[in-house]
């Protein structure tokens, strides 16, 4: 058993040798890893104004992205990859919800630029290095 000085030491020594690991862990998944995986050089203006809709149309109120928002809708990350450009915009620019499996969508009605706006982020985003997340789905691991 330790006395209370020894445990003292144990908890401060503990806590000093992590808070350095994690600081350089943090340090160096900052200068090298996020503009490799981000693939910035690839945000256009585009991506830009396609998340600023994302984000005062309140998207992660219902869907998912990168494992983040809400888990009513489905999640979007790789929706570009799985979908493609034209039945993202048909849904987008639809003037009636849209309700898959009853889970309605409501109809935003965007304009073809905003839509556009909305896959070239989808696109950046289906882009960006996240180490095999989201997995496929389980049927299309099947039919492989």
């Amino acid at each position: 058993m330790l006395s209370k000085k020894q445990a003292l030491l144990f908890f401060l020594g503990g806590t000093i040798m992590f808070s350095i690991i994690f600081i350089a862990l943090s340090i160096d998944t900052v200068a090298k890893g996020i503009p490799q995986h981000t693939h910035e050089e690839n945000m256009t203006k585009a991506v830009v104004a396609g998340r600023v809709l994302w984000d005062e149309n309140n998207c992660m109120g219902c869907h998912t992205l990168m494992g983040e928002g809400a888990y009513y809708a489905p999640e979007l990350t790789k929706v570009y990859d799985r979908q493609g450009p034209d039945v993202i915009k048909a849904i987008l620019t639809s003037k009636v919800p849209w309700a898959p499996h009853g889970r309605k969508m409501v109809a935003y009605g965007f304009s073809d630029q905003e839509a556009e706006n909305l896959i070239a982020f989808f696109k950046w985003i289906g882009e960006i290095d996240l180490n095999g997340y989201p997995a496929p789905p389980p049927l299309k691991n099947k039919l492989k």
